[in-house]
């Protein structure tokens, strides 16, 4: 670890931990305090080489009452998310050095770096400037629950990060930096008396708001600051300034939209999220007028702006007038909708180029009077936000499960008197569905909803086709069908918008997400363009999701992964045999086994032509708050996308050779072997999970508005992948990550050619090379002697999980010697002394809280209901998802 470098953040840790330990002192007496410091120092000497056995620390914390575990659970939790906040802090001051000094060869790997080794690689100007401004990022906010902290709290934990960066100021005197410090102390304070947990799990309309929080706080800020940054590096390049309404990056939703096994998302939750996003974005926009208001008091005007103005000494600030009118009368119009009361007459906003319209008008005045550098002022930021956010500030996604359509339709079939759709084989299916597609008669009338068929599940489908209907095209993103198998599932959806009078169709995008379903998307897709009718509909573009979780927990990681990458090859040939542009949609999370690594390894480990300038990503729970909760961190992550796919498309990654394909094919067959003879096939693993995991006690954690389970049984196939993971995660286990990926390369060393192929792999192939890291990065957050104590408390002399645990942990042990025998690093992490350090400093924090948490679970599992227990159970999982980061 470069230690001039990481100096800052050690100290940062140091003060922010020793400010929590007075207001401890303070708040729960020198008891309490002395208690959980030789709870700290044993922790320390366990993990150290010559360390007392867990058993020390196991000893200390077995006697200790129900009230005193909650208190100490809430120490540990607490400075884990301190620490997290240095950490963060010390990202931003990182990224600010490297902006000031870019030839920095840690650097950051930005747009340029990225400009520049195009230009050494002979790009042409003209590519590099068509690229860029053709270029479309689509981040989409989803609500998977992996986000445990309450908003109140992330409000303080942003207060303390600013503390931090006053604190970081080489100008303070001896006064000013006792005041801040007595500033930090406080707000650590206000934190620790805070109740860490949300005691009600949230509605999909607090999940919006959320999102919507997250704009309004960080995103709102950072969109045009990235923007103008991009601007100076093409400026810096010689390369042209791109377009007035160039929006590389945009933002999409799920929050609200995504009912796949969620019955709380309904088509009247979906209409209120899109109601709310559009007050949202009109009360941001007001913000953003009265200080334009303010701001635009000059008299020089062009007279295509004093045409519509009048003669005024002031004609800017009599259009923003205007302006600010309509604003309010449009969240006026917003709030009597939301509330369903009488609507405002008037002429509120309800398109992005009636808000734009005047607003150009402003800039081209400006501009004419030689006032362009008023602006580019906060004017031109006003005009990036719009060209991000429009006026509907997201665009909401809907997502719905494939049998759900079909249903739909079986039960119109059914009311025809044309039999059951759902009993038709695939070619009379898509057969019915392209005749009715094409036909100018509508399918069935509004009487159908009243018919004995249409049951409640088939109105909820109706109903959300009406609501697309209702609200149009602008604040409407794709419609995702999960679990899609064949060509009908999406034929199904584009009919059922078509009955619902839908004007501008939503676009539909299958998800493909178990092994089955990624090998079979070539063959769907290519049925759906032997269509005439579809490949016209398409002509413009297709977009295709590709599920990360539920491939990963049907075949294990490996396994997944190269399913992923086999599938984009194939449907990246196939749209380019038709010539019609793919978009390449990732249901990525935060862990390994969601497909969750760096932007720019996750950009350029795909396959070569696959990104094209187009990319859309899901960004979830955790990941959002740690990407995009404060502006700075939110710029650096926003230009890393954008650097990173102009990169995969104009420097794509070479071809795999062929010997490495067969190789990869031949590690992939043992792996999912591997991996299914186990969770599919061992009979003790629900057991298991249910016991020795908090898999069960994950359902108290009010995490989001979902179910933890698809359907009411208790097996692994109807389990989430999302508590799956995370559950895995709690006892450093992580066993979805590794689980046959370790068989796979133990068998691969101990054949010297395949052994030395793989080497090759992990050398010079960036996929592999992002397989094998992100293995090396969990694997490193793995510890057997945590999960072992875990299994002692809570299956201790059960001789069946006992001898599955056993053998598990055996499987670790080797995933990791395999993994070292390849990397030829004897520790893990040698290579990225920066996280080897953020993991060994959270180690003696977040091994109590283990500790505590296998303690609480036996404690609550006789004591079914205790508060008390549940609320430090609660915290245990909330502090190691914090230590822990990338937990779902």
């Amino acid at each position: 670890m470069d230690h001039s470098v990481n100096a800052p953040l050690r100290d940062n840790v140091r003060l922010l931990g020793d400010l929590l330990g007075e207001c401890l002192r303070q708040q729960a007496g020198d008891g309490l305090f002395d208690t959980i410091e030789q709870i700290r120092q044993a922790s320390v000497a366990t993990r150290s080489e010559s360390g007392a056995p867990l058993t020390s620390l196991r000893d200390l914390l077995s006697p200790l009452d129900d009230d005193t575990l909650l208190e100490v659970a809430r120490a540990f939790s607490q400075f884990l998310n301190l620490s997290n906040i240095a950490e963060q802090h010390h990202r931003e001051r990182l990224h600010r050095q490297h902006q000031r000094y870019p030839g920095d060869p840690g650097g950051d790997q930005g747009l340029r770096d990225v400009l520049e080794r195009l230009t050494q690689q002979q790009i042409p100007a003209e590519t590099l400037t068509d690229t860029l401004r053709s270029l479309s990022v689509e981040l989409v906010l989803t609500a998977h629950p992996t986000e445990v902290t309450r908003r109140t709290l992330i409000r303080k934990y942003d207060q303390i990060a600013d503390l931090l960066g006053e604190l970081d100021r080489a100008d303070l005197n001896d006064e000013e930096r006792a005041t801040l410090r007595a500033r930090l102390r406080r707000v650590i304070l206000a934190a620790w008396t805070t109740d860490e947990i949300r005691r009600e799990k949230p509605t999909p309309v607090d999940e919006a708001k959320w999102g919507f929080a997250t704009i309004e706080q960080s995103l709102w800020q950072a969109v045009p600051d990235m923007v103008r940054q991009l601007e100076r590096q093409l400026m810096e390049q010689g390369l042209p300034q791109p377009p007035a309404d160039w929006a590389p990056v945009k933002l999409a939703s799920w929050m609200g939209g995504d009912r796949d096994g969620n019955p709380n998302v309904t088509a009247t939750v979906t209409r209120e999220v899109l109601l709310l996003a559009r007050w949202m974005a009109a009360d941001l926009y007001l913000r953003d007028i009265e200080e334009l208001l303010a701001d635009l008091s000059m008299e020089m005007a062009s007279d295509e702006l004093l045409s519509v103005t009048g003669p005024s000494h002031e004609p800017y600030r009599v259009l923003l007038r205007d302006v600010r009118s309509r604003l309010k009368l449009t969240r006026r119009q917003l709030e009597a909708r939301i509330e369903n009361q009488p609507v405002a007459d008037g002429d509120g906003y309800t398109h992005r180029e009636q808000l734009l319209s005047p607003l150009l008008l402003i800039d081209r005045s400006l501009r004419e009077t030689g006032l362009a550098d008023i602006a580019d002022g906060d004017l031109k930021n006003t005009l990036r936000r719009l060209n991000c956010f429009g006026i509907t500030l997201l665009r909401l996604d809907i997502r719905q499960e494939s049998t759900r359509h079909r249903d739909a339709l079986d039960a119109i079939t059914r009311y025809l008197e044309l039999g059951r759709y759902g009993e038709w084989d695939e070619s009379r299916r898509q057969a019915f569905l392209v005749e009715e597609l094409q036909a100018r008669r509508p399918l069935v009338d509004a009487a159908f909803r009243n018919a004995d068929e249409c049951t409640p599940e088939v109105r909820e489908v109706l109903d959300t086709c009406q609501v697309i209907a209702e609200q149009g095209s602008e604040g409407l993103g794709a419609y995702v069908i999960s679990m899609a198998t064949t060509p009908s599932d999406v034929l199904a959806v584009m009919l059922l918008q078509k009955i619902a009078g839908v004007r501008e169709p939503m676009r539909v995008v299958p998800l493909f997400e178990t092994l089955d379903d990624l090998e079979g998307a070539e063959a769907s897709m290519r049925a759906l363009l032997a269509m005439p009718f579809y490949r016209e509909r398409v002509a413009s573009g297709q977009e295709v999701m590709i599920g990360y979780s539920d491939s990963a927990k049907d075949a294990g990681f490996l396994g997944a992964a190269w399913a992923q990458y086999r599938a984009q090859e194939a449907l990246t040939a196939l749209f380019a045999e038709h010539q019609i542009p793919l978009t390449l949609f990732h249901g990525r999370g935060g862990s390994i086994s969601r497909g969750g690594s760096p932007t720019r390894m996750a950009l350029l480990s795909q396959p070569p032509g696959s990104v094209a300038g187009r990319i859309r990503v899901t960004e979830q729970g955790e990941v959002i708050r740690f990407k995009y909760g404060r502006p700075a961190v939110a710029v650096f992550n926003l230009s890393q996308y954008v650097a990173a796919t102009l990169e995969a498309t104009l420097l794509p990654p070479r071809a795999p050779k062929p010997q490495w394909r067969e190789q990869m094919q031949i590690l992939t067959d043992v792996s999912v072997t591997g991996y299914r003879s186990v969770v599919k096939e061992e009979p003790e693993l629900v057991r298991y999970l249910r016991t020795v995991t908090p898999e069960t006690e994950l359902s108290r954690l009010a995490l989001g508005s979902r179910p933890a389970r698809r359907k009411k049984d208790a097996g692994i196939g109807s389990l989430r992948a999302i508590p799956w993971v995370f559950a895995w995660t709690q006892i450093r286990l992580m066993l979805p990550a590794w689980l046959g990926t370790g068989a796979a390369l133990e068998a691969a060393h101990v054949d010297p050619g395949q052994s030395a192929l793989v080497r090759e792999m992990a050398e010079h192939w960036p996929f592999f090379q992002g397989v094998v890291d992100m293995l090396e990065m969990v694997l490193a957050k793995a510890d057997l002697n945590v999960a072992a104590w875990y299994e002692q408390r809570l299956a201790g002399g059960d001789a069946g999980l006992e001898a599955l645990g056993q053998s598990l942990r055996e499987r670790l042990t080797g995933a990791v010697g395999a993994l070292s025998a390849l990397t030829g690093r004897e520790d893990l992490l040698d290579n990225n002394p920066v996280m080897r350090w953020s993991i060994r400093v959270r180690d003696p924090y977040t091994d109590p809280l283990h500790l505590l948490q296998a303690e609480l679970m036996a404690r609550l599992r006789e004591q079914d209901g205790d508060e008390t227990l549940e609320s430090a159970l609660m915290v245990t999982i909330a502090g190691i998802a914090a230590g822990l980061r990338n937990t779902g």
